[in-house]
């Protein structure tokens, strides 16, 4: 299988995709996407306000590494300690490594039913809401859930009619940006999603999966009145009303 093949060689995707400039990893909240995973997950610590590296001399924490030791540099300038504040200091950077660890160490971050694993509870909970099928958020127009709030605001445009996204060169208007991310691609000729097979490339990656499907020979969507089967439902669909008019025919001779 395909997928099989890419978690083994990720390492390899992620050097060739870097080097032609493919952005494989897209945010889900934003539509940004990245060459490299370490990437994305650096990103996407704006959307989530997670912020893991804490300075040990003020408690104050940031969002990346190099940040925290340029930060760092700020206590050391001029910083002249006597042997018992010193010996103080260190005591509470060892108290509070052995806090964050206990911390870390106490949280539940892996899903019980699948095993993935999540930086924050708060995402943790959304996922597990997958398996439970639990939808708390529901549209007061037509009782519709979602299992998070920002899934129900999209939706709930459909209601409205409101279309906040614009695009410049031709004033199409969308619901959601990442439907609008897609439409410029058009314009701008980007076709970011590459077939590893056959270097093929897509504006979207669902084209994408679809087309891989020709390589695996993977046709999921069967006809029930024939048993034929297809790549994908828009050409089932098709395929199925070659039945109606034969349907129609069986019914009169059968009469």
């Amino acid at each position: 299988m395909y997928g099989d093949w890419l978690s083994d060689n990720l390492d390899f995707v992620t050097h060739n995709t870097s080097r032609r400039g493919d952005k494989l990893f897209p945010c889900f909240l934003c539509d940004k996407c990245f060459t490299r995973k370490s990437s994305l997950v650096r990103h996407q610590r704006i959307h989530t306000g997670e912020k893991p590296y804490s300075c040990i001399e003020c408690r104050k924490s940031f969002t990346r590494k190099t940040t925290l030791v340029e930060h760092q540099k700020s206590h050391t300038v001029g910083q002249h300690l006597s042997s018992s504040d010193h010996e103080r200091r260190l005591g509470e950077r060892s108290d509070l490594a052995i806090n964050q660890t206990e911390s870390i160490e106490d949280q539940p971050l892996s899903c019980l039913d699948c095993g993935k694993v999540f930086t924050q509870k708060s995402h943790l909970v959304k996922h597990q809401r997958i398996h439970n099928n639990e939808k708390p958020f529901s549209c007061l127009d037509c009782g519709k859930s979602f299992i998070q709030k920002s899934i129900l605001l999209v939706h709930q445009r459909s209601h409205t009619g409101e279309k906040p996204y614009s695009c410049s060169d031709c004033d199409k208007r969308f619901t959601q940006k990442s439907d609008l991310v897609v439409h410029q691609r058009i314009h701008t000729g980007e076709k970011p999603f590459s077939c590893f097979e056959c270097g093929k490339s897509f504006t979207q990656k669902s084209t994408l999966v679809i087309h891989q499907r020709i390589h695996r020979g993977e046709k999921p969507f069967s006809c029930s009145e024939c048993g034929r089967r297809f790549t994908q439902k828009s050409t089932l669909v098709t395929h199925q009303k070659v039945h109606t008019p034969l349907k129609l025919l069986f019914a009169s001779q059968h009469s």
